[in-house]
């Protein structure tokens, strides 16, 4: 497998930008059930903006590396990868929050982490090319807007109301009492179900579509 310096270059520049993304997403977990009451995060050290702290060595590291190695030779995209699950105690909340909310929120904390890195690296980003610091055609900005568009793209997927994703969690959070056993029986092939679209090109490129239109258009809104 022959690779260029170019491809080498981007492939640590995905597997970087993903630890970055996925400690955030991690860190949104940590510090939503830590405001809700559950020390749990943080006696075991996740509420933290250390990477290390919330990657997985196989699933933020290894996966995405093969796997980006792989799409850059065969050209079929990259790889995908996950962080290390935040644990926390929902029986542990505040008693101003019900448990049902407290799983929401937590869930959905880790997602929108990914909306507010996305929207960061953007103003930053466009303040930059302002500036006349960085040119649009510069290696560097395909990098930042590169960052910026992944974000969106685990937005997106994260919030699939499959278990163990986030979306599962919320959804689950719906679910009536009296289904929740059915329910549990069905989400123990949800991983099948998502390892398919993860591994699926045509399936996978679903979420870039909104993700690049969000980018564009987030792009435009800061003037660029």
């Amino acid at each position: 497998m022959d690779l260029t310096s170019e491809q080498i270059r981007w492939i640590l520049i995905y597997v970087f930008v993903l630890l970055i993304s996925v400690a955030l997403h991690e860190f949104g977990h940590a510090i939503m059930a830590t405001k809700l009451g559950d020390d749990t995060p943080r006696r075991q050290g996740r509420v933290t903006l250390n990477p290390l702290a919330h990657a997985d060595p196989v699933g933020t590291l290894l996966l995405p590396l093969i796997g980006s190695i792989y799409g850059a030779a065969s050209g079929h995209g990259g790889g995908f990868g996950w962080g290390k699950p935040v644990e926390w105690q929902p029986h542990r909340v505040s008693r101003k929050v019900s448990m049902a909310t407290a799983k929401i929120l937590v869930a959905v904390a880790g997602p929108a982490m990914n909306i507010v890195l996305a929207v960061a690296v953007c103003a930053i980003h466009a303040l930059l090319l302002s500036q006349g610091v960085l040119r649009l055609d510069s290696e560097v900005s395909h990098a930042l807007a590169f960052a910026v568009r992944i974000n969106f793209v685990l937005f997106f997927f994260n919030l699939l109301p499959i278990p163990p994703l986030d979306g599962g969690h919320v959804a689950q959070s719906f679910v009536p009492y009296r289904h929740r056993d059915r329910y549990d029986q069905i989400a123990k092939y949800a991983p099948f179900l998502l390892l398919g679209v993860m591994l699926i090109p045509q399936i996978s490129r679903v979420f870039l579509w909104p993700a690049t239109f969000l980018t564009t258009h987030l792009y435009h809104l800061f003037g660029v």
